[in-house]
């Protein structure tokens, strides 16, 4: 459990303006009227602890504002979400998108715009498609801050590997950005191998331990989710916490936990329950309309580095 804290500031930082055409919501039930909106939410995978804090914190939401909210689970597969998504067109109020990729979510995102269904694309932009609003941790900020507290933990001197997430997605490629250009600030470092490990802790598992067969000397791991980052600390064993320092990515409660316990050095906090409660309440108001005149909102929302210092404040 996060801090009430950091939940308040960060709530009010992602007030999100929204707006939508007149025919988004045409021949839609409006939120204020007795018969309850459907809200589809196409996650892209269930099997990611993230993602089921965003759900969680999405049906709260959307039970306290009498919302139909239909869960449906991709299975990160984008010819799946597809499908789901063509099943919302016809059914759906409002649809909150988290894009397995978001260049692939583009053509079905497009056919809910041509259906007049708002989408919120959430935690991953969608590409190729108009969105009333966008809300996400800024990943380019904790990308950077990932990089800051990596360094730090190593001393600013030697070999890191870099986990990456799934290829396609922006959350991958907006965190990357910013940890490159965090560690290009420490010429001590060396990046000596960057592979992708999907986001899943399995994989992660896999690619670490490989990486570390050709590259022993690191010294430090940066790992674009926790799960990925679990994967290494396994792969790692007694070396997680002392010879080798795993910086991650969410904030997740297993990844809290092992910072508690001293493998992970330090993971980059998003507020997932936020942003799915976020994404409904945006939904809401897309169906109803939207407030303003001034086009689509992409809002960043603030991640918190959390170390062994503070991670009380959030667990």
């Amino acid at each position: 459990m996060k801090s009430s804290s950091f939940r308040k500031a960060a709530t009010v930082a992602a007030v999100v303006a929204v707006v939508v055409t007149g025919t988004a919501g045409c021949n839609r039930t409006p939120a204020g009227e007795a018969d309850r909106p459907t809200v589809v939410l196409s996650l892209s995978t269930l099997n990611n602890p993230f993602f089921v804090e965003l759900r969680d914190g999405a049906q709260a939401e959307a039970d306290e504002k009498g919302v139909d909210l239909q869960v449906v689970d991709a299975q990160n597969d984008s010819a799946t979400q597809s499908n789901q998504l063509a099943t919302a067109a016809s059914n759906a109020d409002a649809v909150i998108l988290n894009a397995v990729d978001s260049d692939a979510a583009g053509p079905a995102a497009s056919q809910l715009n041509d259906a007049g269904v708002p989408i919120v694309a959430v935690d991953r932009a969608v590409n190729g498609a108009d969105v009333a609003s966008f809300v996400a941790s800024d990943n380019v900020a904790g990308g950077e801050q990932a990089a800051k507290a990596l360094a730090e933990a190593i001393g600013e001197q030697g070999e890191v590997i870099v986990l990456q997430g799934v290829a396609g997605t922006s959350a991958s490629r907006d965190r990357g950005e910013g940890f490159t250009k965090g560690i290009a600030e420490f010429p001590g470092i060396t990046v000596v191998a960057q592979q992708t490990a999907n986001f899943d802790r399995a994989t992660a598992l896999d690619v670490t331990t490989n990486l570390l067969q050709a590259h022993p000397d690191a010294v430090g791991v940066f790992a674009e989710n926790d799960e990925m980052g679990l994967g290494a600390i396994q792969a790692l064993g007694s070396r997680a916490g002392t010879d080798v320092k795993v910086a991650a990515f969410d904030g997740t409660e297993d990844g809290l936990k092992a910072i508690e316990a001293g493998t992970m050095s330090s993971t980059i906090a998003q507020q997932p329950g936020e942003l799915g409660a976020l994404a409904v309440d945006q939904a809401v108001k897309a169906i109803d309309g939207g407030e303003g005149d001034d086009g689509p909102s992409d809002q960043a929302v603030e991640v918190i580095t959390v170390t062994k210092e503070n991670v009380g404040d959030f667990s």
